[in-house]
């Protein structure tokens, strides 16, 4: 029976973002129950496309990443495959209406990874809007359940978290995404000439954004809201952290939250929200 086999793709999605990320695995945790499993159908292929293009360094990337896309468009027009990644997101997708704008637009911005190492200005926002704002409103489509006013109310916040998130990221791997894949994601910058005063500038954007973010948050649906604050709470964190120290040491070390830290996030998260602070 079919059923069978959507739940063993299931259990296939939920080791790789188990795997992946504790801290998204976390995030989850504190979204309704009802969700769970859409999330992490998103988050599985999400990973997957993005494996391709970071991790596997001795094959064929553009390939692999081409035949990725194909499999996808399958899966969501026959509503199977036997990648049970793909199997799983092509149910939510099919379930939820997901648009293939976003997906296209993910699946473009990770083929930008492999084409193109440097960005200006218009290629930037091109990246972002497709790698972190377009699973970000895949996102929202669960949580607003079919609600398509909700949805297109709290779109923009949504874009808004997810650019904040990615950045993030951006910054904390800037050493990383350089050595490594030769990529250099902020427009225009010169990883040499990289100084406090290019750093300030960076974070100010992102904080104008956590500004913006949290205020999307608070109109969340009840089943998402937790989830999504805990989120928001640890990105934050980091964030903090990696304000507190000189750029040179951004380039010489990857900042982290410990687990510790991460615990006590959970708990304030959950404190703000069952008391209505948030």
């Amino acid at each position: 029976m079919k059923e069978i086999y959507d739940s063993v793709s299931l259990d296939c999605s939920k080791l790789v973002t188990k795997k992946y990320s504790t801290s998204f695995s976390l995030g989850i945790s504190m979204l309704d129950k009802e969700i769970h499993n859409d999330i992490y159908a998103i988050y599985g292929f999400v990973r997957l496309a993005d494996e391709i293009v970071d991790s596997f360094h001795d094959f064929d990337k553009k390939d692999l990443l081409q035949k990725f896309r194909l499999d996808t468009i399958q899966a969501i027009e026959s509503k199977i495959s036997l990648n049970p990644i793909l199997n799983s997101f092509q149910n939510v997708v099919n379930t939820y209406n997901l648009e293939w704008e976003n997906i296209e637009l993910f699946l473009d911005s990770m083929k930008h990874d492999l084409e193109n190492k440097k960005h200006d200005i218009e290629s930037y926002k091109k990246y972002i809007k497709g790698s972190a704002e377009a699973v970000g409103l895949m996102c929202l489509k669960v949580f607003c359940i079919g609600d398509q006013k909700s949805y297109n109310h709290l779109k923009e916040y949504a874009c808004t978290l997810g650019s904040a998130f990615q950045k993030i990221n951006f910054l904390r791997d800037l050493n990383a995404d350089y050595s490594v894949l030769k990529r250099v994601y902020f427009p225009d910058l010169d990883i040499e000439k990289f100084n406090d005063k290019e750093k300030a500038k960076i974070e100010n954007d992102i904080n104008n954004e956590f500004i913006k973010a949290l205020e999307g948050i608070k109109q969340l649906p009840k089943n998402a809201k937790q989830g999504v604050f805990l989120a928001y709470s640890y990105y934050y964190t980091l964030f903090k952290k990696i304000k507190a120290i000189p750029a040179s040491q951004i380039l010489s070390k990857r900042i982290r939250v410990n687990n510790f830290q991460k615990f006590m996030i959970l708990i304030k998260a959950y404190l703000k929200i069952k008391f209505s602070i948030v």
